[in-house]
């Protein structure tokens, strides 16, 4: 959500600036454009060059400086949100009186954008009644507090007053940001990857799914609104969006396991990984040794995941599943669809150039109800998680 969002963040003189630096990180890192404002005391605790580096851009800090002295209007207009983290009591005090001896405080009277205030004070200070008036003020302005921990404080006291965590303050902007868009309040479910299904301890039977079109579509509907429960596969993929739950699953059955705990809690589900349909019938506990002198595995069917979900699927609920074909493609997908109960199905055929797995590329067709289908030219895995969240989200 904070993607492409220009973003200030005003730090002044305490101890928690240290966690400036990741603050700084994770928003560039999220795409954000930072621009960052130090009091002079902040300097004290952490280096403008530090900050700079992070963030790609100039410190500002000097009120007085030529680069300084009109860039507290100009940054008023750019910024569509201005951040304060960490907010020491005495800064507090300026905010709250309009008093503007630094470009921290003039370009926070001059913003015309959301303020997000993330105070950070040992607790007797956090907890005097000049400082609780003062937040009371900010508040009345229309300011967002962002409220303080409690824990081990730089003063040896265990209280309220620590600055809220960067994860936290980020995913506080990813929520804002998320206002307003078509799947914010919604939950979803996304399985991905690949499962492996152990023949010994060392040996399983698997597939070549990357995940990647699962961890996709999870991004994609996180990216508009939706808190995401992803269960993935073992894959190298490490999906970070602060709307994502991720749980980390190895076998047809654990997948299987964590889809039903969390299904009924969901306003939609995107079945998008690539489970196996069989597993050993009887995993050996030791490694199997090579000097045998046949070897046979017995197999057995494991749960499928999108028949348990489609029987249980409650009305208001979408069910969404995927089918990998290589012959009578269009049938096949139709069958599986009103069979499972699916809302609608993704079909990739191997037969496409650029589909299927070990692509960043896939080629989709999507199969609706009444035989209805929408077939898509070859796209990056981004870009077809595009298309099937918009479809998706007409059913929602």
């Amino acid at each position: 959500m904070v993607k492409g969002k220009k973003i200030i963040l005003g730090i002044s003189g305490s101890i928690a600036a240290y966690k400036a630096a990741h603050l700084t990180r994770l928003l560039v890192k999220a795409g954000a454009e930072v621009q960052v404002l130090m009091t002079r005391a902040a300097t004290d605790f952490i280096t403008p060059l530090t900050l700079s580096t992070l963030s790609k851009r100039p410190v500002l800090s000097d009120f007085h400086a030529e680069e300084s002295w009109n860039n507290h209007v100009e940054l008023g207009l750019w910024a569509d949100v201005l951040v304060l983290a960490p907010l020491t009591a005495t800064t507090l005090a300026k905010l709250a009186s309009g008093l503007a001896d630094n470009v921290l405080v003039a370009t926070y009277l001059s913003a015309r954008c959301p303020v997000f205030f993330a105070p950070a004070m040992d607790v007797d200070m956090w907890k005097h009644p000049s400082t609780q008036r003062n937040v009371q003020l900010l508040e009345s302005y229309g300011n967002r507090l962002i409220p303080v921990g409690f824990g081990e404080l730089a003063s040896g006291l265990t209280g309220e007053g620590r600055m809220a965590e960067p994860e936290e303050i980020v995913a506080l902007l990813n929520d804002f940001f998320s206002e307003g868009q078509p799947l914010a309040g919604k939950r979803a479910l996304v399985t991905a990857g690949p499962t492996y299904e152990a023949i010994d301890p060392v040996r399983f039977i698997g597939n070549y799914s990357s995940g990647k079109m699962g961890v996709a579509i999870a991004e994609r509907l996180a990216a508009l609104g939706a808190q995401v429960d992803l269960i993935l596969g073992p894959s190298s993929l490490n999906p970070v969006h602060p709307h994502i739950r991720l749980h980390r699953v190895r076998s047809a059955q654990e997948m299987y396991e964590a889809s039903l705990a969390v299904f009924d809690q969901t306003d939609m589900a995107v079945l998008s990984a690539a489970v196996a349909d069989y597993r050993p019938a009887n995993p050996a506990s030791e490694k199997i040794k090579k000097d045998k002198a046949d070897m046979r595995i017995d197999l057995e069917s494991t749960p499928d995941i999108a028949a348990a979900l489609g029987a249980r699927k409650k009305a208001g609920q979408v069910l969404v599943g995927f089918a990998l074909e290589t012959e009578n493609e269009l049938e096949n997908a139709r069958a599986k669809r009103q069979k499972k109960n699916l809302d609608f199905i993704v079909l990739n055929s191997l037969r496409d150039a650029g589909a299927g797995f070990h692509h960043d590329t896939n080629k989709i067709t999507l199969v609706f109800e009444g035989n209805k289908t929408e077939e898509f030219q070859l796209k990056s895995k981004r870009e077809v998680a595009d298309d099937i969240v918009a479809a998706l989200i007409r059913f929602v």
